[in-house]
C-alpha cells in the first residue's frame, strides 16, 4: 500500500498528463481500480439552469470514449443536487455515497440511462473557482457499498479532478465558439463570392428560369409583376432583383399590402400632411418616399382599396406623389416590385383591381413555381433550413437527417410552399435536436368536408349557380360572416369586397338582409 503522498501523486499525473480527458481518466481509473472497484470512472457536468446532467465521460474496461448523454432530473433530484451545489460552494469538496442507483431521486434516472440501475458508486463535486462543474463518479457494478476510507482516498484527488474537468469544459466551450465563427465565416465567403444568389436555393435548378428572368430585367428601371402561391419566396426574389440592380445601395422598403388596415392604407404608402385627418397631429413621410432612390416591394397588391389604387397609377406613369391633404407634387426615383398570390385579372373582370393599373404593372411578369412542382430543390432547401435553424438555436452541430427522410419530404405535396417547409423543419429540431431528424407523421393534408345535404351538388347546374351554392355553403359555416377572421371572405381567400360585390350581383343576401338565414 503505497503513501498517501505517492498515491496523489501517480493519480495527479495520470489525470494530468494529457489533454486528451478520455485517455487521461482511463488511466486514472487503471490506477484507482487497485484501491477500490472502479469498473465505471465518469465525468457528468451540472445544467443548473436546465436541470439536466450530462455525462461526457465513461471510462470502463471496454474503453474510454468523449460523449454526450443527456439525463434531465426531476424536481426532487434537483432540490438534491442543489443542495450539494450548497455545500460545494461553501466548502472545499462534497462526497456521496450511493449503494444503489435506483434508491436515489439524485442518480435513479442516471442509472437507468446509462444502464447501471443496481451498481454502487462514490459521487464526488466538482468545484473550481467556486464554480459548480458537476461530479465525477467511481461506480462498482457488483453493487457492494464503498466504504470511507475508499472515499478518502477519492477526496485527496479532488483538485485534480477538477482541474480536469475545467479543462474540458472550457475547451469543449471554446470549440463550439470556434464552429459557430467557422459557419459564419463560411457564410460570409458564400456571400462575398456569390452575392446575387444569397438565399436563393435552387438558382441552377427549379428556379433557374427565374433568375434568369431576374438577371434580364435587373438592370432596367421597369416595374416587376411577380406572381405565385403563398410562401414561395416572392419576397426573396424581390430582394434579388434590387441586389442586383444598380439601386443595390438604396433603401428596400417592403409593404404588406394585406397588413394594413383600408383606412390607413392611403396615409401608409403616400403620407400625409399634418391635420389631414383627425389624429394627423404631424405631418408623415410615406412608404413611397422613404424608397426613394432605392426599391420598393408591394407585397399582396391585390389587396389595394380602389381610390389607392388610382393614387398607386399616378405614381407608375409620372413618377410623383401628393401627400394626404398636400398640395405640393413630390417627383419620386424609386423601382416598384409587386407581388400577388391572386388572380388580378379576374379580380380586373369583377371591377376590383383597375384594368390601366394591371396593364401597367404587368409589363414584365414573373411566375414563381410551387414547390410541388420543382422538388429537386427540397434537399438543398432542407439541408439550408436545418443550418440556419442550428445557427439560430446555436446548437453545437447540424442535426442529420434519418435514412428515408428525404423521400418523405419530396413525396409531400408542401401546400405551403417554401416557407411551410421551413417551419416544419424548425419544428423537428425543436423536437429532436440532437437528431437525427425523421420527419414523422408528415402527410398529404385530406380534403376539406363538404356538405352536401344543405345545397346539393349537380352536375348539370350552370357556373353561376354552382357559385352561389358554393357560397351560400360557406356563408352557413361562417354563420353569416363575411368580413374578419374566420369570415366567408377569408375562407374563400377573397378581398371581402370583392365578395360582397359579387354577393350583390347573385342576389346572395347578406348582413342585416340575411338575419337568420345561416344562424
Amino acid at each position: 500500500m503505497p503513501s498517501s503522498h505517492a498515491f496523489y501523486k501517480e493519480a495527479s499525473q495520470r489525470l494530468l498528463s494529457t489533454l486528451k480527458i478520455e485517455e487521461a481518466w482511463q488511466a486514472c481509473r487503471i490506477y484507482l481500480d487497485n484501491f477500490f472497484p472502479a469498473d465505471y470512472l465518469s465525468l457528468h457536468l451540472f445544467d443548473e439552469v436546465l436541470g439536466v446532467v450530462e455525462t461526457v465521460l465513461d471510462a470502463s474496461d471496454q474503453g474510454s470514449h468523449i460523449i454526450s448523454k443527456k439525463t434531465t432530473l426531476t424536481q426532487d433530484a434537483c432540490q438534491e443536487i442543489q443542495q450539494h451545489i450548497t455545500h460545494g460552494r461553501d466548502s472545499r469538496f462534497c462526497l456521496t455515497f450511493v449503494d444503489c442507483l435506483s434508491n436515489h431521486a439524485f442518480s435513479k434516472q442516471l442509472g437507468l440511462d446509462l444502464k447501471t440501475p443496481n451498481a454502487s458508486c462514490m459521487a464526488m463535486d466538482l468545484v473550481m473557482d467556486g464554480h459548480y462543474l458537476g461530479f465525477a463518479a467511481v461506480t462498482h457494478m457488483a453493487g457492494k457499498p464503498y466504504t470511507k476510507p475508499q472515499g478518502d482516498l477519492l477526496l485527496m484527488l479532488q483538485k485534480p479532478f477538477a482541474i480536469s474537468a475545467a479543462h474540458f469544459y472550457r475547451h469543449r466551450q471554446l470549440d463550439r465558439v470556434l464552429c459557430l465563427l467557422d459557419e459564419k465565416s463560411a457564410l460570409l465567403g458564400h456571400q462575398l463570392i456569390k452575392l446575387q444568389e444569397e438565399e436563393i436555393i435552387g438558382a441552377n435548378h427549379g428556379l433557374k428560369k427565374v433568375m434568369t428572368l431576374v438577371q434580364h430585367v435587373a438592370g432596367t428601371d421597369s416595374p416587376v409583376l411577380l406572381t405565385g402561391e403563398t410562401g414561395v419566396g416572392k419576397e426573396i426574389v424581390a430582394r434579388a432583383l434590387h441586389r442586383t440592380s444598380s439601386r443595390c445601395q438604396k433603401p428596400f422598403i417592403k409593404v404588406n399590402c394585406g397588413a394594413i388596415a383600408p383606412t390607413l392604407l392611403e396615409s401608409e404608402l403616400f403620407g400625409h400632411e399634418k391635420g389631414a385627418f383627425t389624429g394627423a397631429t404631424t405631418s408623415r413621410m410615406g412608404y413611397f418616399e422613404m424608397a426613394e432612390g432605392g426599391t420598393i416591394f408591394l407585397d399582396e397588391i391585390g389587396e389595394l382599396t380602389l381610390q389607392a389604387q388610382v393614387r398607386f397609377l399616378r405614381i407608375l406613369q409620372d413618377k410623383e406623389v401628393v401627400k394626404l391633404g398636400g398640395h405640393g407634387v413630390k417627383k419620386l426615383d424609386i423601382r416598384v416590385v409587386a407581388a400577388t398570390n391572386r388572380n388580378l385579372k379576374a379580380m380586373m373582370k369583377e371591377g376590383a383591381f383597375r384594368q390601366d393599373l394591371y396593364f401597367r404593372l404587368n409589363i414584365f411578369p414573373i411566375a414563381i413555381p410551387p414547390l410541388r412542382e420543382r422538388k429537386g430543390d427540397i434537399p438543398a432547401l432542407a439541408y439550408h433550413f436545418l443550418a440556419k435553424k442550428s445557427r439560430e438555436m446555436a446548437l453545437p452541430h447540424v442535426p442529420s437527417l434519418c435514412q428515408g427522410a428525404t423521400a418523405q419530404l419530396m413525396d409531400y405535396p408542401w401546400p405551403g410552399n417554401v416557407r411551410e417547409l421551413e417551419n416544419r423543419v424548425e419544428r423537428e429540431i425543436i423536437i429532436n435536436r440532437e437528431g437525427p431528424i425523421s420527419f414523422e407523421g408528415l402527410h398529404a393534408p385530406p380534403d376539406p368536408p363538404t356538405s352536401q345535404a344543405e345545397y346539393p351538388q349537380d352536375d348539370t347546374l350552370e357556373l353561376d349557380q354552382m357559385i352561389i351554392n358554393h357560397i351560400k355553403r360557406v356563408m352557413k359555416k361562417t354563420r353569416g360572416k363575411v368580413e374578419g377572421k374566420g369570415g366567408a371572405a377569408e375562407l374563400l381567400g377573397v378581398n371581402p369586397r370583392t365578395l360582397q360585390s359579387r354577393m350583390r350581383k347573385m342576389k346572395i343576401p347578406f348582413g342585416r338582409k340575411a338575419k337568420g338565414i345561416y344562424s
